[in-house]
């Protein structure tokens, strides 16, 4: 006998081969496509077997139809699962990952580093001229000095000069001129009455004298009157200062002091050296003037000609410290 199916049962083997081939096209189609697969409906049923034509009637000798349908149910569970839908793999978007910005790394500025200036290479001072005002060893706050030098302390005669300080250097500012010391000359022990001018440096007083009207001194100035003296009486109280005693009266102190209303030569006008002014010294000396010369030695004071000494008086200024500097020059120095 044949074992071809017949009727019904070729169309249910044809049925599984198309669907065996629409699964292939199908794999073909779903790779062309990303790989997604198309899935192909085969769970329709496969034409019942009453449409076909009529079962025919199997002999005796045949064997059961349920022995020969096995197959088929077979086939068609295997086609049922081999048609069933494909899952479709969902594949995760790919991630784009959003540029990163570049960062910026914020350099600090530039420092600077101030160079500090070069230092001026120092130079030396120019040297001070030699002269009588730089070679004493100290003038203290002076910036005005008169000199009064002597080669000799056994003289009445001596050079007066003066000298204003520029910077730190003296440098000439009148004479030098001609003038008399002491007629005993100088002495680094003066004492009251011994006839000497007392070695050393000293103030100038701010208040000025004189018989004669104002020469134009830059301080203050006393006319002298009658009854106006000065105390060198050392065992006065009010020794070697001015004092003013009535007209015609006779004052309370004595010794040698002098009424000056009356030395019209010597004082039309002067200035007071300080010496021994502050602390006064009992005895050790009074009544030491810048005056005008009357032509020899004096009891201690310094004379210059009368021209020469209003020249000084208005060229003292008291605000600049002015300073007299007496004595021979070896001595003199070492102020």
């Amino acid at each position: 006998m044949s074992t071809k199916p017949r009727g019904p049962w070729r169309a249910l083997v044809v049925w599984g081969l198309v669907a065996a081939v629409a699964l292939v096209v199908a794999d073909v189609v779903g790779s062309s496509h990303g790989g997604h697969r198309v899935s192909v409906q085969t769970g329709a049923a496969p034409p019942s077997e009453s449409a076909a034509a009529p079962a025919p009637t199997a002999p005796a000798t045949t064997r059961p139809t349920t022995t020969r349908t096995a197959p088929p149910t077979t086939l068609r569970r295997t086609t049922a699962a081999a048609t069933a839908p494909t899952t479709p793999v969902t594949r995760a978007p790919s991630t784009t990952r959003a540029p990163v910005p570049a960062t910026t790394v914020a350099r600090a500025p530039a420092t600077t580093v101030a160079t500090a200036p070069a230092a001026p290479v120092a130079t030396a001072a120019p040297a001070c001229p030699v002269n009588a005002a730089s070679q004493l060893a100290s003038t203290g706050p002076a910036q005005q000095l008169i000199t009064v030098e002597a080669g000799t302390a056994a003289t009445t005669e001596a050079t007066v000069a003066l000298w204003q300080r520029v910077g730190r250097c003296w440098e000439p500012a009148g004479g030098p001129w001609p003038g008399h010391v002491g007629y005993n000359g100088f002495s680094a022990h003066h004492r009251e009455g011994d006839g000497t001018t007392p070695i050393g440096l000293y103030g100038i007083s701010s208040v000025f004298y004189g018989n004669d009207p104002n020469p134009g001194v830059n301080g203050s100035y006393h006319d002298l009157v009658c009854g106006d003296w000065w105390d060198e009486d050392s065992s006065s109280p009010e020794y070697n200062t001015f004092q003013h005693v009535a007209c015609g009266q006779k004052p309370p102190f004595g010794g040698g002091s002098e009424a000056l209303w009356t030395e019209t030569s010597a004082y039309p006008s002067f200035a007071l050296v300080e010496y021994n002014t502050g602390p006064i010294v009992a005895g050790a000396g009074s009544a030491i003037f810048l005056h005008a010369d009357l032509g020899g030695g004096t009891n201690g004071c310094v004379s210059v000609p009368l021209g020469d000494l209003d020249q000084i008086l208005r060229w003292l200024q008291p605000g600049l410290s002015p300073q007299i500097a007496m004595g021979p020059t070896p001595e003199i120095n070492a102020y």
